[in-house]
């Protein structure tokens, strides 16, 4: 990315994700923010804080903003942005949509996670349904930013348009090697770690009832918390952890397992394998882009296989294939997706294009 500060100037970014939650999405947009600033974008967010707010259903943690869209638009307007960016499908998210649309703005949005599998999984309303509802949230959006190319080839079967990759990174001043590593995976008492939220969509469960030798090791929180710590006393509980304790987690660690089957990246894959760990996952959507065929992981139908299969794999070609995930390509593709937000008096796109490049 370009070390010239863009004319593109300041950029608002909507987002119903935000800080104290902690997951991939919050953590992609605070690393794009610094990323952009970095070469001189002024970043503003709108997110659930700044405004009164409820407890999501099942995931109090999470709170969901009461406001509506004539509010979001005069705090939009107020911050006079040359690009805005609706980070999330929430509440704020279908505000900022309804205020842009009335008041002829541009903006992009991002799909960050597969809510319709989510929704499905916890009501059974079924997926085609919650798709068509996602697909009218993103049909103005002049670019709708997706993670891999299996979430783009997803969202076109569900006839999206104006779908544009947009990868991950990993923040490698934070995420590396903090303890003295053996170059191959401990067979003598190994330990397979999980990272991430506890709740029914993470497929978790996949992963505690294998029959693997050592220990099991899970960071996060979520819903099935209290029922997973009874149901499995065995396991190593560690809750959640600031970024530089959970990257001496993954570093104390032989195996990272991903046993999830509906991530649209797993952001958590990265910063594993930047800290030396193979990775056990399903050959399915997030792995399959993330891990592929680096040789960096395992991909099996058959998750104990895949377990068992990354003891033989070499710390340094998790480490390898980490480092071609950074934040500043992530965020210079980013960046080229933006749009005027005001046609008629912001940036032309193509001028911000090379400027970001």
């Amino acid at each position: 990315m370009s070390n010239t500060p863009p004319r593109f100037k300041r950029l608002v970014i909507v987002s119903d994700a935000w800080h104290p939650q902690v997951n991939g999405v919050v953590r992609t947009l605070g690393n794009t923010k610094a990323s952009l600033e970095a070469i001189g974008f002024e970043v503003i967010l709108i997110t659930p804080d700044q405004f009164r707010s409820m407890p999501c259903p099942s995931y109090p943690e999470i709170r969901l903003a009461l406001t509506g869209s004539k509010t979001i638009g005069q705090k939009i307007m107020s911050l006079q942005p040359d690009a805005l960016h609706i980070a999330t499908e929430g509440p704020l998210g279908w505000a900022a949509r309804r205020a842009a649309l009335r008041n002829g703005w541009q903006f992009t949005t991002a799909f960050h996670t597969r809510f319709p599998e989510y929704v499905n999984a916890r009501t059974g309303i079924p997926v085609s349904w919650l798709y068509a509802l996602f697909r009218r949230f993103h049909a103005p959006s002049a670019a709708v930013l997706a993670p891999t190319q299996a979430i783009i080839d997803d969202l076109k079967h569900w006839r999206f348009e104006n779908v544009t990759y947009w990868t991950r990174g990993v923040d490698h001043k934070i995420f590396f090697p903090r303890v003295a590593q053996t170059e191959m995976p401990r067979k003598d008492n190994p330990v397979f770690v999980y990272v991430g939220r506890l709740a029914v969509e993470k497929n978790i469960e996949a992963f505690l009832r294998l029959d693997l030798p050592g220990e099991k090791w899970v960071a996060g929180e979520g819903p099935m918390e209290a029922d997973l710590k009874r149901r499995y006393p065995g396991v190593r509980w560690i809750g959640v952890l600031p970024q530089p304790e959970l990257a001496e987690v993954y570093s104390r660690a032989d195996v990272f397992v991903f046993p999830s089957l509906t991530d649209t990246f797993g952001l958590v894959m990265v910063e594993a394998m930047a800290c030396g760990l193979p990775v056990a996952a399903y050959p399915v959507a997030g792995p399959l882009d993330v891990v592929g065929h680096s040789a960096a992981g395992v991909l099996d139908h058959d998750l104990r296989r895949a377990c068992l299969a990354c003891l033989e794999i070499p710390r340094s070609v998790a480490l390898a294939h980490a480092a071609s995930f950074t934040w500043a390509n992530a965020s210079s593709q980013f960046a080229r997706a933006l749009v005027p937000f005001n046609p008629s008096k912001s940036l032309d796109k193509g001028e911000v294009h090379e400027l970001c490049t």
